[in-house]
């Protein structure tokens, strides 16, 4: 199995914003490594505008559980919607900008409140392209590296020795404590087996990796 390839998506979450003819459209741009992340800022998005006409979403996301779950072969999950206007002038124009620029682990949400005046098929496609295309450039597009989630488990007594090793290779995680401690870690793909080994190592294999 070859080395997972680098792939292009945003390096933060961002929003763009504009007027066409008395329209106010907002591209909302972020980060997603899975479809329920996705879907989630879809309906944060949705929520926090409520009172929008439309709210547009797109994404690029890959289909497994994480962007490691076919390093080099990534199968990506693409969707788009309408959500209310007119077939093909929304959804598809959104999505377009993120293939054609071949970002993933991507969520576009476009906010559109309707301004009075109908912009047809074609001028909403301009519309929602140039949504897409402000939110990534206020977002920033940058080379990431496949990344894979890690959960782990262990007794309380172990949770130091694993936060420990954890910091150490400076990778993103959540800590949650309870009767044990479960940590879920982002690791990038080439380091999640050394990063493993290390942890069974430091613990006398009491953690129980995911």
């Amino acid at each position: 199995m070859g080395t997972p390839e680098p792939y292009r998506t945003v390096a933060d979450r961002a929003s763009a914003e504009f007027t066409v003819q008395g329209s106010r459209f907002i591209g909302h741009l972020a980060p997603a490594d899975t479809v329920d992340e996705a879907e989630a800022v879809v309906d944060e998005v949705s929520a926090s505008y409520d009172d929008a006409t439309h709210n547009v979403p797109a994404y690029r996301v890959p289909a497994g559980d994480g962007p490691s779950s076919a390093p080099g072969e990534v199968m990506l999950r693409e969707y788009s919607s309408d959500d209310g206007e007119p077939t093909g002038s929304a959804g598809n124009p959104a999505l377009n900008v993120l293939q054609q620029q071949e970002i993933r682990n991507v969520v576009a949400v476009v906010t559109r409140y309707y301004g009075g005046t109908n912009l047809g098929v074609g001028g909403l496609a301009r519309a929602y392209s140039r949504a897409v295309k402000d939110g990534l450039d206020a977002a920033g597009v940058v080379e990431e590296e496949p990344h894979e989630r890690v959960s782990l488990t262990v007794a309380y007594d172990d949770s130091g020795t694993v936060r420990s090793v954890l910091e150490s290779t400076g990778v993103e995680f959540d800590a949650d404590y309870d009767v044990e401690v479960r940590f879920d870690a982002r690791v990038p793909v080439v380091d999640a087996p050394e990063l493993r080994d290390r942890l069974r190592s430091a613990t006398s294999g009491r953690v129980d990796i995911e």
